[in-house]
């Protein structure tokens, strides 16, 4: 079951200056779904889509089965959202937070204690969250999205700003809940973070998708655009031996091909060696997330 399913979004604020562009993406239940992006490719506008702040001009969103439109926006109630960093007050504690919070989503106290519990600030909980870092006014935001216990969590860029060991923080709390059975979608640049984590992955570029697939059909995209890395004592003369098509860069002493097969391999070994180049190195590498990131974006161009 899809939790969400956008179907050809189209958004823009301005008549010719398209944000979305028949944009469709599907997120599966229990999953984190990574959303990546180059800054004003349109993920926060996508999020802002999913949570009704903004209405596309066209396609359709369901959110567990149901459309969200203008007469049906009951089913947000069963998301929690964090926008960016979180608005808090300086001079209120994480404690504090919460029981306006549960004014406000109309939840008993009783959860304060829980949520606190569940985002590891149970101990800070009486600290005023001016003295709180980065990390732990993520925290404090994750905290409040989780009150009402959602099912669905829209996360944009909740990484953003912290440190290594802050990042690593929020992952680790991010997995832990989807074991726990919630559904996160998860919006950020941070491309090698989010191959750590994330189940599913989409990539938008320009307002379209451009990739959506699991770990799987993502180590499989990889496979068929892994490179040919050759180290030689002249890459310049070594990339006139093969067309241009299949050479990616040149880089000091390293030539980079692609569309090369193993069983290629021995033929442009002699290949080289009958030009008079030196081979100092040769070896197929497969991109990671970040450079395949790179190689999709490339591919719309």
């Amino acid at each position: 079951m899809d939790i969400v399913s956008v179907n050809n979004l189209d958004f823009s604020y301005q008549k010719g200056s398209p944000i979305l562009r028949q944009l469709s993406l599907d997120v599966p239940e229990n999953s984190i779904y990574g959303f990546l992006g180059r800054n004003g490719a349109g993920k926060s506008t996508t999020i802002r889509t999913l949570l009704g702040l903004l209405a596309p001009q066209a396609g359709t969103i369901h959110l567990f089965d149901e459309v969200l439109d203008r007469l049906n926006r009951g089913v947000l109630r069963r998301i929690g959202a964090l926008i960016e960093a979180p608005s808090l007050y300086p001079n209120l504690s994480a404690k504090d937070h919460l029981r306006l919070a549960c004014r406000y989503q109309q939840v008993e106290e009783t959860r304060i204690p829980q949520v606190l519990d569940q985002v590891g600030l149970l101990h800070a909980q009486n600290k005023l969250s001016k003295h709180y870092s980065t990390g732990m006014k993520q925290r404090l935001g994750l905290a409040m999205a989780l009150l009402h216990e959602p099912d669905l969590l829209i996360l944009d860029e909740p990484t953003n700003g912290l440190d290594p060991q802050g990042i690593s923080d929020i992952r680790k709390l991010l997995q832990q809940l989807q074991q726990e059975g919630k559904t996160i979608l998860l919006s950020s640049h941070l491309l090698s973070e989010i191959e750590k984590m994330a189940t599913h992955v989409g990539i938008i570029r320009d307002g379209a998708l451009i990739f959506e697939g699991d770990q799987g059909a993502l180590r499989n995209w990889k496979a068929e655009q892994q490179q040919l890395v050759v180290r030689t004592s002249a890459p310049g003369q070594a990339a006139t031996l093969f067309p241009a098509s299949q050479i990616i860069a040149k880089e000091q002493d390293l030539l980079r091909l692609s569309g090369v097969s193993p069983q290629e391999v021995p033929e442009l070994i002699r290949k080289l060696v009958a030009a008079g180049v030196d081979i100092y190195e040769i070896a197929f590498q497969q991109s990671d997330l970040e450079q395949l990131f790179i190689e999709l974006n490339q591919q719309e161009a």
